[in-house]
Order: C-alpha cells, then structure tokens, then sequence
C-alpha cells in the first residue's frame, strides 16, 4: 500500500485528522484544551477502509504531531486508548 495521505483540520478549540479516499473519510477528532493539552474524542472509520491500517495511521500521526508540537494526548476516544496500550514506545506523549 501506498503511503496514506492525512490532514489535519483545526477550527477554534476543535480539530481532526483526516484519510479521504474513493468520497469516504475515515477520521480522527480532538478539542484543544491548552497549547500543551488536548483531547482524543473519537476516531471513525468507514467498513469499507477497515482493515487497511487507517485507524492507526491516524493514531500515529497524533502521536507525531504531539512530540514534535510538545503537547500531552488525553486518550478518551476508546480506539485511540486501546492503540495506546498497544504503544507503549507512546507513553511520553498520552496523559492518562
């Protein structure tokens, strides 16, 4: 697979990253707490891409974003949790 392509949005306190792909999006959504504190609120991904590593994609730039950024990740959404536990070379950025 190619590599996946993912934007980020931010609009005000909320933002999400998102993978647009055949008119679907597969998305990941977040409120902006402080500079150095947000929320992980929910990640949605269409059947049609399950399988297909999105999910954790957009986990994995989060991540990246937050240590390059320097901010702390609140994982509420229970995707971006279980991906969490699944990490732990992810530690240093999760606020849990």
């Amino acid at each position: 697979m190619s590599e996946i392509e993912i934007e980020r949005e931010v609009e005000g306190s909320k933002g999400r990253y998102v993978i647009r792909q055949g008119g679907e999006e597969a998305e990941l959504t977040y409120s902006i707490t402080s500079p150095t504190l947000i929320i992980a609120d929910h990640t949605g991904v269409p059947d049609t891409f399950r399988g297909m590593g999105f999910g954790k994609a957009l986990v994995a730039r989060l991540v990246d974003d937050a240590r390059e950024e320097g901010f702390k990740i609140v994982p509420l959404c229970p995707f971006v949790n279980a991906q969490r536990r699944r990490h732990p070379e992810w530690a240093d950025v999760f606020n849990t």
